[in-house]
């Protein structure tokens, strides 16, 4: 009997529209023969699943069941399409825990700490992972920009503490825009994180539950044409993806190792894409994201392609992967 499936998209924050394209294109690849696979948009406003000819069932919370022509949809596992709040954050899916339903993504624990920039590299850094020096300012606190600069030198990059797909980022090459670049990062979260520019090749690696192991699939090197990998160079075009990156057999074995231990040490299953920087041939990890992007521009399809592995392959063992694992 074919599972039932709902693939999850949408969510309140910014990144909204990204993710519903990512889910469309999850909901396009998912191997039919073995799944139903249904839409379901979480929004603001409202939670509803979708037929094939855009029809809107609403969904019951109670049990996150919903009906068509009278009969009843009672999913056995959800796929996390979700960038931002509420399903990379951990919110939503401390609710499936709470009624039995498995997912696609780490626990809710996991998935709110590395959504959390700074308590993710706090964990890290105690097991010898370098990264950047940072600098944290909450929303209401005094901004002495003197003190950010002594700390963490220019330029640097000024980033909000719980976002993703770059909004709400901005490098601050003079003290004159360090102030304006604070007050654009607080329209995404109330907490910041301020850090120092690394100066050096920028590599973003996918890690991911498959077929019960932990793999690293082949990394790309990332040449934006903008100042850094901005909202226009991850989605409009604006950057070479260079798949698999153009780095020495040593680097790359530095980086798999470091990708896979940042991976089990935040305890994570799922799908990941993490950034780092290289700096005198040393990674240094910036962050993780956790429901990295699906569309026809993101990184991690391009990444499987060059694995070997289609997205159907992909999205079924991420389905897989989830039902074999407990909640």
């Amino acid at each position: 009997m074919r599972k039932n499936i709902a693939i999850i998209m949408g969510g309140y924050s910014s990144e909204v529209e990204i993710s519903l394209k990512s889910g469309n294109i999850v909901y396009q690849n998912m191997p039919k023969e073995k799944y139903n696979s249904y839409r379901v948009h979480i929004l603001k406003n409202k939670w509803v699943a979708l037929d094939d000819f855009e029809n809107e069932y609403e969904i019951n919370k109670h049990d996150f069941s919903f009906e068509i022509n009278r009969e009843k949809i009672i999913f056995d596992c959800v796929f996390n399409a979700i960038h931002g709040n509420p399903g990379e954050d951990g919110t939503i899916l401390a609710y499936f825990n709470l009624i039995g339903l498995k997912h696609t993504s780490a626990s809710f624990y996991q998935m709110a700490l590395t959504f959390n920039k700074r308590d993710c590299l706090s964990v890290v850094k105690p097991y010898g992972i370098k990264t950047a020096t940072s600098y944290y300012l909450d929303k209401g606190d005094v901004v002495n920009v003197d003190e950010i600069v002594a700390k963490v030198g220019l330029p640097c990059f000024i980033k909000p503490n719980n976002a993703g797909s770059s909004f709400g980022i901005s490098k601050a090459k003079t003290k004159e825009e360090i102030l304006p670049a604070i007050e654009k990062a607080y329209k995404e979260d109330s907490q910041i994180l301020i850090e120092e520019f690394l100066d050096g090749a920028e590599i973003t690696i996918g890690v991911f539950q498959y077929k019960g192991e932990t793999k690293v699939l082949p990394m790309t090197e990332i040449v934006s044409e903008n100042e850094f990998f901005d909202y226009e160079a991850k989605y409009l075009g604006k950057s070479q993806e260079i798949t698999p990156a153009r780095i020495s057999d040593d680097l790359h074995k530095k980086l798999e190792k470091t990708a896979k231990q940042v991976y089990e040490i935040l305890n994570m299953s799922g799908f990941s894409r993490s950034e780092y920087i290289i700096v005198n041939n040393e990674p240094h990890f910036l962050e993780m994201n956790t429901v990295p992007g699906l569309t026809s521009a993101s990184i991690i399809p391009q990444q499987a392609a060059a694995a070997g592995i289609s997205l159907p392959e992909l999205f079924e063992n991420a389905i897989e992967m989830a039902l074999k694992n407990n909640i």
